[in-house]
């Protein structure tokens, strides 16, 4: 329920305006982009869950694949020149990733390849791989906003994201892993781990530095490009890490259960290699680290009702 964001939105900012719209509604679609007349297109609706994916395949494509479509029309026929951000997933790459020849640590999964030092690259394969039907319906948008650029030469762009999180993170039990984790931690509730020895590794990006990257790829815009979106290696963590981490800054014990069956599709490794998105927009690099993460997520947490 992200509601109570939206309330702190409309007490806080002058320049904010809150639209109640359906992304599966499409005349709705092309009124408001021909109302507003966009610079810049954000597009962030989704349907996030994996899970909830699988027991609602036509919702979760009409969200996801044919809501980002119907935006991107509007897009086309009304603001043309708007720069058009797509947040997509890294899950567009399925299972790929656990291919990767790993090298097991004492608390995390690694890449035995010393060439993915960095972490995945956008060269990683997107094809014959289970994606999680989720993982399915973002790769469909992922490439409809591709061939919007490369086709109509629309600046178009797909940041394809990991975790990305922050201090008002409406986190679940489905997503959010690093803010729920925390939830868990101070409402004292059970949290379970599923697969991977508890040692699966994420990189995680601080919602600033996510927002940044928007403004330099307005000021900046490229036609039909892929990046990599996450918080590399140096912000990356795993499970057995995050929960030693989230016991320290809350000064609490987490109570948690390892369930020894994994996710379907999920990544054991992951890493964002962030080269190509440096390379291209030079002034922007991570400023928020993990440890601030941890810190900031976890002070905004103990103020219950806040998270």
């Amino acid at each position: 329920d992200t509601r109570w964001n939206l309330e702190r939105l409309q007490s806080t900012t002058q320049n904010f305006r809150h639209h109640d719209l359906d992304i599966r509604d499409r005349a709705g679609m092309c009124r408001f982009v021909e109302d507003v007349q966009p610079d810049m297109m954000i597009h962030c609706a989704a349907q996030p869950s994996h899970d909830l994916a699988a027991g609602r395949p036509y919702d979760d494509f009409d969200v996801n694949a044919v809501g980002t479509l119907n935006l991107l029309e509007a897009t086309r026929q009304h603001a043309p020149d708007c720069a058009f951000a797509f947040m997509s997933t890294n899950k567009v790459y399925g299972d790929s990733p656990n291919n990767l020849n790993l090298v097991e640590l004492k608390t995390r999964w690694d890449y035995a390849d010393k060439s993915y030092v960095d972490g995945i690259n956008e060269s990683m394969s997107i094809d014959q791989c289970k994606h999680s039907l989720f993982g399915a319906g973002k790769v469909a948008a992922d490439v409809l906003v591709q061939e919007y650029g490369k086709y109509f030469g629309m600046k178009t762009a797909c940041f394809r994201g990991g975790c990305l999180t922050g201090a008002a993170h409406s986190a679940v039990e489905l997503h959010g892993f690093l803010a729920y984790l925390i939830k868990c931690v101070r409402d004292e509730r059970p949290y379970t781990v599923f697969g991977h020895q508890a040692k699966q590794v994420r990189d995680n990006i601080h919602s600033f530095d996510v927002c940044r990257v928007f403004e330099e790829f307005y000021l900046n815009p490229k036609v039909g490009e892929v990046y990599n979106l996450g918080g590399g290696r140096g912000n990356s963590v795993s499970m057995l890490e995050a929960i030693a981490r989230a016991e320290e800054v809350t000064g609490k014990n987490l109570s948690w259960e390892y369930n020894e069956e994994s996710r379907k599709g999920d990544h054991i490794c992951y890493i964002s290699d962030l080269s190509k998105l440096t390379r291209d927009f030079p002034d922007w690099g991570i400023t928020r680290s993990l440890d601030s993460i941890f810190d900031e997520i976890a002070q905004a947490t103990l103020m219950v009702g806040q998270v």
